[in-house]
């Protein structure tokens, strides 16, 4: 009795209908996915830079102008600092190759980083409010003009952080796109209530918009986390279907069950399935290869990144059955 074990890296390399390996996209994949990586952290290292940089104007600018918000905003934007710059570290990290240690590549350190994130922005959230709800009890006067020239800068610059961000595909970076989010918010409600307060003597107006903003921002987080937890807990991805597949490759000739089946998600973007087959006979060379070759286009059709297949003979007992004791 024989078993047999069936890989295919989909993402990298895929046979052709000849069972040939094309190098030259093997090699066109690589450097885009390099590429796409190397971008995403180069923007996110913008954004830890612009993101520093205003951070120690807002601290200046917040004592200048008494304003408890514009103080607030520094100590979160400097938290956001920290998973800036967390994230820049990890993105760049999940685009290396694997290891003897990490032999699936460091991909899953991006959706690491991406938690740790989350965990800093729910932190920030709430020492902004441990800020603002006191102030809404006692109310004090800013300075409104000084509030206006650094509010408009505050949107400019986490605007323009944001827009570089925004066009990045991973989850990561969408966190980090959340942090800078907020910042754009937090300026506008500071433009806003900054400019009313040149008018109107009515200092309350801060920090209610503070806490409408960042309960909106929890609640962002809080869907985060939802996307973010089944992957750390192995789930079936949302945009594939594990009975599709097993019924598709129970449909073909030869295959008598499937079992063992898996689905999950190094970091949101490439999934790995695993299975064995039973075949209902020992196939000739040809046929096996043929069997392969169509469970490769199978795995391929669903956009699956890695597939690992057992293939058991007619009688064959289980690997992953325990022995009776």
């Amino acid at each position: 009795m024989m078993h047999d074990h069936h890989h295919d890296q989909v993402s990298s390399h895929h046979p052709d209908e000849a069972g040939h390996h094309d190098h030259a996209n093997d090699h066109d994949h690589h450097h885009h996915g390099h590429h796409h990586h190397h971008h995403a952290a180069g923007n996110i290292r913008t954004a830890f830079f612009l993101n520093l940089g205003f951070t120690v104007v807002e601290i200046v600018g917040g004592f200048m102008t008494n304003s408890t918000a514009i103080l607030a905003d520094a100590a979160h934007d400097l938290g956001d600092c920290f998973a800036l710059g967390q994230a820049w570290y990890f993105e760049r990290l999940s685009g290396e190759k694997g290891n003897a240690r990490y032999s699936y590549g460091y991909k899953r350190f991006s959706i690491f980083g991406a938690l740790i994130s989350t965990i800093l922005l729910i932190v920030s959230s709430l020492f902004i409010l441990s800020k603002a709800v006191p102030r809404i009890l006692e109310p004090t006067r800013p300075d409104a003009g000084g509030m206006v020239f650094l509010a408009i800068a505050g949107v400019a610059v986490n605007g323009l952080a944001m827009f570089r961000l925004s066009k990045e595909k991973g989850i990561n970076t969408r966190v980090v796109a959340l942090h800078l989010l907020e910042d754009v918010l937090g300026w506008v409600a500071v433009l806003v209530v900054s400019v009313v307060l040149l008018f109107v003597d009515f200092p309350v107006l801060d920090p209610i918009l503070a806490v409408l903003i960042t309960l909106y921002i929890l609640s962002n987080v809080v869907r985060n986390l939802k996307s973010m937890l089944p992957i750390f807990l192995q789930a079936v991805p949302d945009n594939v279907s594990l009975d599709t597949i097993v019924h598709e490759i129970e449909a073909m000739p030869r295959v008598r069950a499937v079992h063992h089946a898996h689905i999950w998600s190094l970091d949101g973007e490439h999934n790995v399935f695993t299975a064995h087959l039973v075949l209902d006979c020992q196939p000739a060379p040809e046929e096996y290869t043929a069997i392969k070759d169509t469970i490769s286009g199978i795995v391929k059709k669903h956009g699956l990144y890695h597939s690992t297949v057992e293939i058991e003979y007619p009688g064959e007992v289980c690997r992953n059955v325990l022995p009776p004791r």
